[in-house]
C-alpha cells in the first residue's frame, strides 16, 4: 500500500444543470485490490465508474483528476486524448451492467469476444481462435466454441450474456478492470465462479478491480475494501472487515439491515385457480445447411406440471439456461409450446393469439433485462401507462397520468419523474418502471423474471414488501424466477428446481430449504448460503 496508487480519483464531481449526482469524490484502489463501491440505485456508482473511462453523458459538467498510474485521464476537467482512450480495453477493462446493451446484436459471439484483443495486439488467424478458446472457456462457455461464428447475443441467456460480457473484458488482461454488477444475472453457483475467476485475475495478475455492487454478500466474501456511497458522496470507506464488523454511517447500517426477510403472504383457503400447466415442454430447431433445415430439436424444458391459485407464489430457481425463463415465456404462450396450459379458466394451447390477446391484460411479465425492455423513445409515463390506454380506452389522458403518478410512488420513484426518459434512469430504477409498468393493470398473474436483480439491498426489500402487499391486497399469483434464493425464501410458497431444462426438485418452501433432497439442490444452497471463496 505505500506504492502510489494503480487508480486515483480525487474530487471528482459531476453535474447535470442544477442537480450534482457526483459530489466531491476521492478513492484509491491499488495494484492488487478489490475495491468495492456498494450504494442505493441511483447514488451515482455507475456514473463514478463510467468517468473513469470518460464514458459520462456528454451533457454533464465534470471537475477533479483521475489518474491511471503515471497516467492522467482527467485533469481539471479536461478528458482523455485520443492516445489515452487507447487505455481502454487493453490497460482498462469494463464489464458493464446491462449485458445486452453492451453486445452488438449483429455480431457472433466469438467475433465480440476478441474484437479488443484484435485491435491491440493486431493478431489474426490461428492466435485468434486459439484466443476465442481460451475465453470461452474461462468464463463458462467452453459448449459454444463449435457454435462461436454462428450464435448470436440473443440466442444466449441472461446470464450467458453476462459472462459473455466479462470474458470481453478481461480479453488483454487489463491492468485496472472496472466490474460495474458482474453478477446481477447470475445464479448462484455461477457467482461463485465468476467471483472465484475475477480474485484470481486480482492475484495473478496483480489486477486492481474497481467492483460496483449492490450485493452485498459478494462485498463481504471477496473485496478487500469498500466505500459506501450515498447521493453522490463517499459516507464511509475501510476494509471489508472493519465496516461489516463495526459500521459508523447510519446508512451503512441500513444496508446490512436490508436483507430480504419474512415468509410467502398466506394464502386464502378459498382462492382460485389462476393458472395451470400439464406435460409443458418447449423444443427449440436446431437448422444447418444453405436452407436451413431442421436438423433436430433443442429440449429447452421437458414436460413439467405446475399449478397456481389467487395469492400463490411458485418460486423458479436453477442455474443460467436451465429453462427458467423459455417456462416463463411458454406459460403467457409468447412462444411454441407442447402441453397444456388453463389460465383464469381459459384452455391457450387451443385458441389462436387474437382470442388470447383479451387475457393479456391479467397475465403480466417483468422482464430480465429492464433496459432492453423498455422503449427508448417513450416517457416514462408513456411506458406505463401504454397498458392502460390499449386495455382500458375509457380513460382520458389525465386519469392515466394519475394513474402512472401513483404507480411510480408505489415502487419508490418520485411522481415526477414521469416525463423523463429511460436512459435518464439507473438501473435499479429502470427495473421498478418495469415493475410499475406491470403492476398498473392489476394483473391475475405476474411472471417476475429476476424482478430484484438490478436493486441494491435496500430497494430489494422495499420492492419485496410491495409485492407481498399487492399480493395480499388483489390476490394475484406470482410466478417468481430469481436466482437469489434468498429472495425466493421470502416470498415463495413453492419451489421449483430447474436444470438443464428437466424439474429436479419440486417441494414446498419450507420443506425444501431445510432439507433439500437433490445433490444440486444442495450445491445451489451451499453456494447462497455458505462462505465458496
Amino acid at each position: 500500500m505505500s506504492k502510489a496508487p494503480l487508480l486515483k480519483i480525487d474530487h471528482l464531481s459531476l453535474s447535470f444543470g442544477k442537480r450534482k449526482v457526483i459530489s466531491n469524490l476521492s478513492l484509491e484502489v491499488a495494484a492488487g485490490e478489490m475495491l468495492a463501491v456498494v450504494g442505493e440505485s441511483g447514488s451515482g456508482k455507475s456514473l463514478t465508474a463510467l468517468s473513469v473511462l470518460g464514458l459520462q453523458p456528454a451533457d454533464g459538467v465534470i471537475s477533479g483528476t483521475i489518474a491511471l498510474g503515471d497516467d492522467q485521464l482527467m485533469f481539471d476537467g479536461r478528458q482523455m486524448t485520443d492516445t489515452q482512450m487507447r487505455l481502454r480495453g487493453n490497460r482498462i477493462g469494463m464489464i458493464f451492467q446491462e449485458p445486452m446493451s453492451a453486445l452488438n446484436p449483429l455480431h457472433p459471439i466469438g467475433q465480440q469476444i476478441v474484437e479488443s484483443y484484435k485491435w491491440h495486439t493486431r493478431q489474426s488467424g490461428a492466435p485468434v481462435q486459439k484466443k476465442i478458446v481460451e475465453l470461452l472457456g474461462r468464463v463458462g462457455l467452453a459448449h459454444f466454441v463449435e457454435r462461436a461464428k454462428t450464435t448470436y447475443p440473443h440466442q444466449l441467456s441472461g446470464g450467458e450474456r453476462q459472462r459473455l460480457v466479462i470474458g470481453m473484458a478481461i480479453a488483454n488482461h487489463p491492468k485496472l478492470l472496472i466490474a460495474d454488477e458482474p453478477t446481477t444475472a447470475l445464479d448462484v453457483q455461477l457467482q461463485q465462479q465468476m467471483m472465484k475467476l475475477l480474485k484470481n485475475l486480482q492475484h495473478d495478475h496483480h489486477m486492481g478491480i474497481l467492483l460496483i455492487t449492490h450485493d452485498l454478500t459478494v462485498v463481504q466474501k471477496i473485496a478487500d475494501r469498500v466505500a459506501v456511497m450515498r447521493a453522490g458522496e463517499i459516507v464511509e470507506t475501510g476494509t471489508v472487515k472493519d465496516v461489516f464488523a463495526n459500521p459508523q454511517h447510519p446508512y451503512t447500517r441500513q444496508l446490512l439491515d436490508a436483507t430480504p426477510k419474512g415468509s410467502a403472504v398466506p394464502i386464502a383457503q378459498d382462492a382460485a385457480d389462476v393458472l395451470r400447466a400439464e406435460n409443458l415442454a418447449v423444443r427449440y430447431p436446431i437448422r444447418g445447411g444453405v436452407l436451413r433445415h431442421i436438423k433436430g430439436y433443442t429440449e429447452a424444458v421437458m414436460p413439467l406440471s405446475l399449478s397456481l391459485r389467487a395469492g400463490e407464489t411458485i418460486g423458479v430457481v436453477g442455474e443460467s439456461g436451465s429453462g427458467k425463463s423459455s417456462l416463463a415465456n411458454a406459460l403467457l404462450r409468447l412462444i411454441p409450446t407442447e402441453g397444456r396450459v388453463v389460465f383464469l379458466g381459459k384452455e391457450l394451447h387451443t385458441m389462436r393469439e387474437a382470442a388470447i390477446r383479451p387475457l393479456r391484460a391479467k397475465m403480466q411479465l417483468v422482464f430480465q433485462d429492464p433496459f432492453a425492455s423498455l422503449n427508448p423513445r417513450l416517457t416514462v409515463g408513456e411506458i406505463i401507462g401504454e397498458g392502460l390506454s390499449i386495455h382500458q380506452p375509457q380513460l382520458s389522458r389525465a386519469e392515466i397520468t394519475e394513474e402512472v403518478r401513483r404507480m411510480l410512488i408505489k415502487v419508490g420513484l418520485d411522481e415526477d419523474m414521469h416525463a423523463r426518459y429511460p436512459h435518464a434512469f439507473s438501473g435499479g430504477q429502470r427495473q421498478r418502471i418495469a415493475i410499475a409498468r406491470a403492476m398498473i393493470l392489476k394483473p391475475a398473474l405476474m411472471i417476475l423474471d429476476e424482478p430484484t436483480s438490478a436493486l441494491d439491498m435496500s430497494v430489494q426489500a422495499q420492492v419485496i414488501e410491495l409485492l407481498r402487499r399487492l399480493q395480499a391486497e388483489h390476490g394475484v399469483a406470482y410466478v417468481l424466477i430469481s436466482h437469489d434464493l434468498r429472495v425466493i425464501k421470502a416470498m415463495a410458497h413453492d419451489v421449483m428446481v430447474l436444470r438443464r431444462g428437466k424439474v429436479v426438485e419440486h417441494a414446498p418452501t419450507a420443506e425444501l430449504f431445510a432439507a433439500p433432497t437433490h445433490s444440486y439442490t444442495k450445491a445451489l444452497m451451499h453456494a447462497a448460503f455458505d462462505d465458496f471463496v
